[in-house]
């Protein structure tokens, strides 16, 4: 799986630029949002500031799911660059600042015009669930001309964040990305997010997949989305034929990778307390991709995922807070 040429960087997200904003919720406030528990909707900014004040204490750090990939990736000791669009306001500075000070290369220009830097509210309940709230803002504004093609030539493997497909202009930037990647030699891996983001862009994603992704990660509910099936059995033999390696996620009952006749099943990596899921997907991918960078076997790449997961999963936040290196070995 490791991709042709060097590169002198490991991997390159796209993705949504968002400000996270975390807090512990009760399953009567979740419910009384009239949203479905454990997913992601899109909301305007008035919603946003609404519930924002509804909300108990709060957290906020920089996020995104992309974002929070390649800060796993770096936490691995790997080599990583982002890009996507904040406003220049004070949140956008928050974001730049989180993100440059994990060590991840980030220099897509600020907006000066349109709306303010997107934002995540989370409710985390004491399931360690989260139901997303997300106003997308100046996010929304990332298109082609923000894809630096010589950037994405240098890295080993190219990352494309799902959430980042409801604006045209993104799918647009993606499929940019992706041409740009395989042209140098590179490879593309795509994650596809959420199921009703699924749902909303099937064809879309579909045309992706089968023509212009190497790597797609997925938990249980996005892929069976995906192919329009209840079944994940049905779902991993659908996705078996479209795409070089499909790393599958399933919570507790950890992950299942296949490749050509390859299939490996690696078991979740044991947490003392769940906390907060935040995150999960986001980190499995920094450590498969970590993994993949180093030329590793795919049953390892999926164990350093259920590894890095296990880390972010077991407190609050969706970026690691010790160091995900010392995982290796």
């Amino acid at each position: 799986m490791a991709s042709r040429g060097g590169g002198d960087l490991d991997v390159v997200g796209i993705g949504n630029a968002l400000v996270d904003v975390l807090s512990h919720a009760s399953e009567e406030f979740v419910q009384s949002q009239e949203v479905v528990k454990g997913t992601m909707q899109l909301v305007d900014e008035p919603r946003a500031r609404a519930l924002y004040e509804a909300m108990g204490p709060a957290i906020e750090v920089s996020g995104g799911s992309a974002a929070n990939t390649m800060v796993g990736v770096a936490s691995f000791g790997g080599r990583a660059h982002y890009v996507g669009k904040v406003r220049d306001d004070q949140l956008g500075e928050v974001f730049a600042h989180d993100l440059r000070a994990t060590g991840v290369g980030y220099t897509t220009p600020a907006a000066v015009s349109g709306p303010s830097t997107g934002r995540c509210l989370i409710l985390i309940t004491p399931d360690a669930q989260r139901t997303m709230h997300t106003f997308l803002g100046a996010s929304v504004h990332l298109g082609p001309r923000d894809v630096d093609a010589a950037l994405i030539g240098r890295a080993k493997y190219l990352y494309l964040e799902g959430y980042l497909f409801d604006p045209p202009a993104a799918q647009e930037a993606f499929r940019v990305a992706a041409d740009i990647a395989h042209a140098a030699g590179r490879k593309v891996s795509l994650t596809l997010s959420d199921p009703f983001c699924v749902t909303r862009h099937r064809a879309a994603f579909l045309d992706l997949v089968e023509g212009h992704v190497d790597v797609l990660f997925a938990n249980e509910a996005e892929i069976c989305a995906l192919y329009q099936v209840s079944d994940f059995d049905a779902a991993l033999q659908r996705v078996r034929g479209h795409c070089e390696v499909a790393a599958l996620t399933r919570s507790e009952r950890g992950s299942v990778v296949v490749s050509g006749d390859e299939v490996h099943v690696v078991d979740a990596h044991p947490v003392d307390v769940v906390v907060d899921t935040t995150g999960a997907g986001d980190l499995y991918a920094a450590g498969f991709l970590f993994g993949l960078s180093r030329g590793l076997d795919l049953a390892t790449c999926a164990r350093l995922g259920s590894r890095a997961a296990a880390e972010v999963i077991s407190h609050v936040g969706a970026r690691p807070t010790s160091p995900l290196a010392q995982l290796v070995g």
